[in-house]
């Protein structure tokens, strides 16, 4: 016989208090037991703890429309605790995502589905970014929230008015981006994020009492946060709290929500053991029966489907309204918020490009480049006012604070510039968040060698496909007498190992342009740019619009005809490239010169360029980085004047004196690859 109402005394207590919501949060609960079972892998325990929660938002208060799951204006949901993703992929289906079908949902975690173990940004609609690595997700909503506010200055309130609501759990919470994420959203007074926190004491090595014993209310309270508390199976106190959390304007809110993790399970309830691991087919029969479900595996009752799908229609009527005041405002602003959110650049920018390295060519300049770096942001940032700068407390250093961007973000007015602190993990993943909302293109820089505190974010950008915009400078040894703690060796070999990212280490002012212009044009491909402390000459002096960078690599110049040896170098190494080019010209070699900026870019030219850039002669590296992954284009290690170990502190000159990365060293190397 169907069973009716939870068998379990404790459970139909629960389910007394709002009996409606519960009986659909079940559709949640089944369907997330059913598909870990069917996979025999997943997380089922936090899915069944939140379900409540998540469909009182989706019912009574997120902004969304199933068939039109990109409108611009709908609130947008984080889940930040993503090993939790069939929670995600059940709310998908249920209100009728149609690229969620039922045979997605039987294929969780399973080759060329869209139902990855962990959510995928661009895998299905409705999946607001890729989350997994605990704390990026509300780090990530944090950019969300910062994007909205500046919007919605430019435009109005009556086209940008949503919010940004994030399911968090414990490890949330735990890692450090967490309490970045937590410390900036209050100080900025981001008053459309809102937190539900899934406190349900339980991590994988068990109980949260081990490990975390903090009042975690209070810290939020103490960053600038109105916090709630309540019952997580409760869905009218649940209502309450979101309603509550929707009238707070100045502040980010935080609703900690008390539940139980694998919530019905008879046996696993509460505990550790249902956090990542199927509850198996006996276990699964027996929460059924606690909760009152008595539906075959991944059987939903019409009458409960029906309810969802018209979940899945409650915003269809605020998106109409939306689109006839788009409609209805000027042709420049419809166009203008349109050309925005589509990513189009403006019809002005290839002309401020253009006017940039004409000026270059006109009159040369010396500059390290990081300062040509903010010599090329003074017009493109002019030209784009979906540029949205920041650092990570070293705008002076940065040089990422130019004259269109000078206006700060605060709690009172949202600027085109970010004073993100000393978060740089946190920076990064905000910045992802901005780019992912849509209307902006978002860059921020620091130090090279922090790119390891932002490395997971960076890495998810490029995983996610997004055009984040990140601005390293002091890129080496180069920067002097702040010492190895601040000199990077490793870097530039570990970032060129991660896929779908575009490492620009440029030589000059042109070049620093060139990367500007290659990573803004990128949408869909983050970009980092490595950039020097010290002055570089200008080495590109012959006019024209071609973007050579783009290339990624060039050859910048010849002495003699043919070649005896091609030196390859990268950023300020460059300049010592050309400098012992031509002391070994006038010892009778024949040499070419090659500027590589970006081994990405380089090596997804046709097999043809690649082999007329780099010659059949012998070859020889210069950076002053790690030599690592160099004999990809010289013949071994020996052949790179490069660094062994970790740097020192001294004045530039006497450290690339000591660690051999000269024109002396490059001659005596070159001599010695080609016998003369």
């Amino acid at each position: 016989m169907p069973l009716d109402s939870p068998k379990d005394p404790k459970i139909a207590a629960k389910a007394d208090l709002d009996p409606q919501n519960f009986a659909l949060a079940n559709c949640i609960r089944a369907l997330s037991i059913d598909a870990v079972n069917a996979a025999n892998s997943g997380h089922p325990g936090a899915p069944m703890g939140m379900a409540d929660a998540a469909t009182v938002l989706f019912r009574n208060h997120l902004k969304f429309d199933a068939k039109n799951p990109d409108w611009p204006d709908r609130d947008r949901f984080v889940l930040s605790n993503g090993h939790a993703s069939m929670l995600l992929y059940s709310l998908l289906h249920l209100t009728g995502y149609e690229d969620m079908t039922l045979e997605q949902v039987k294929n969780f975690r399973q080759w060329g589905s869209i139902t990855a173990g962990h959510p995928e940004y661009g895998h299905a609609k409705g999946i607001e970014t890729t989350t997994g690595p605990l704390g990026q997700g509300i780090a990530t909503a944090v950019g969300m929230a910062l994007a909205e506010r500046a919007l919605a200055a430019e435009f109005g309130d009556d086209l940008v008015d949503h919010h940004t609501y994030v399911f968090v759990g414990d490890g949330c919470l735990q890692e450090g981006i967490g309490q970045e994420a937590i410390s900036l959203a209050g100080h900025l007074g981001l008053g459309k994020m809102i937190v539900l926190y899934d406190d349900n004491d339980i991590t994988i090595d068990g109980p949260t009492s081990i490990s975390f014993s903090e009042d975690v209310a209070a810290r939020f309270q103490a960053c600038g946060w109105h916090v709630q508390k309540c019952d997580g199976h409760d869905g009218k106190a649940l209502d309450a709290a979101i309603t509550a959390a929707k009238a707070e304007t100045g502040k980010p809110s935080l609703i900690a929500m008390k539940t139980v993790i694998g919530f019905g399970s008879p046996n696993k309830a509460g505990t550790y053991s249902v956090h990542g691991s199927p509850l198996g087919r006996d276990e699964a029969a027996l929460t059924r029966e606690a909760i009152g479900w008595a539906h075959d595996p991944f059987v939903i009752p019409e009458d409960l489907l029906a309810e969802w799908r018209k979940i899945g229609t409650r915003g269809a009527s605020d998106r109409e309204a939306w689109e006839a005041r788009l409609a209805g405002k000027s042709a420049e602003v419809r166009d203008e918020f349109n050309r925005r959110l589509s990513g189009e650049l403006p019809k002005g920018y290839d002309a401020a490009v253009k006017a940039a390295r004409d000026a270059l060519f006109a009159e040369p300049r010396k500059a390290a480049t990081r300062k040509a770096s903010q010599m090329a942001l003074e017009p493109l940032t002019a030209a784009l006012p979906e540029m949205i700068g920041g650092s990570a407390d070293l705008t002076g250093s940065n040089l990422t604070r130019v004259k269109a961007v000078d206006s700060q973000y605060t709690r009172q007015a949202p600027g085109r510039y970010i004073g993100y602190g000393v978060r740089e993990f946190g920076m990064a993943a905000a910045m992802n968040g901005i780019n992912l909302h849509g209307g902006f293109i978002a860059y921020g820089g620091t130090f090279l060698v922090f790119s390891d505190y932002a490395r997971n974010a960076i890495r998810l950008s490029a995983l996610m496909g997004v055009g984040t915009i990140y601005v390293m400078t002091h890129d080496s040894i180069g920067l002097g007498e702040d010492g190895p703690t601040h000199q990077p060796i490793e870097h530039l070999a570990s970032l060129r190992a991660i896929p779908n990212l575009t490492v620009l280490r440029p030589a000059d002012t042109v070049e620093t342009l060139e990367a500007w212009d290659i990573a803004i044009r990128n949408r869909n491909i983050p970009s980092l740019l490595a950039l020097s402390r010290q002055d570089v000459p200008q080495l590109r002096l012959d006019g024209g619009d071609e973007n050579l960078t783009a290339r990624g690599a060039y050859v910048l110049r010849q002495f003699g005809e043919g070649r005896d040896v091609t030196l390859i170098a990268t950023g300020t190494e460059v300049q010592l490239a050309v400098q012992a080019a031509e002391a070994l010209h006038q010892g009778g070699l024949n040499v070419a010169v090659v500027s590589m900026p970006s081994w990405e870019l380089f090596d997804a030219q046709p097999e043809e360029y690649r082999m007329a850039t780099l010659g059949d002669a012998p070859r020889i590296a210069v950076e002053a980085a790690g030599k690592f992954g160099w004999t990809r284009y010289v013949a071994s290690e020996d052949d790179v004047i490069g660094m062994t170990g970790f740097g020192a502190s001294a004045p530039i000159d006497r450290l690339y004196q000591e660690f051999g990365i000269t024109v002396d060293a490059i001659v005596a190397r070159a001599k010695a690859v080609t016998g003369k």
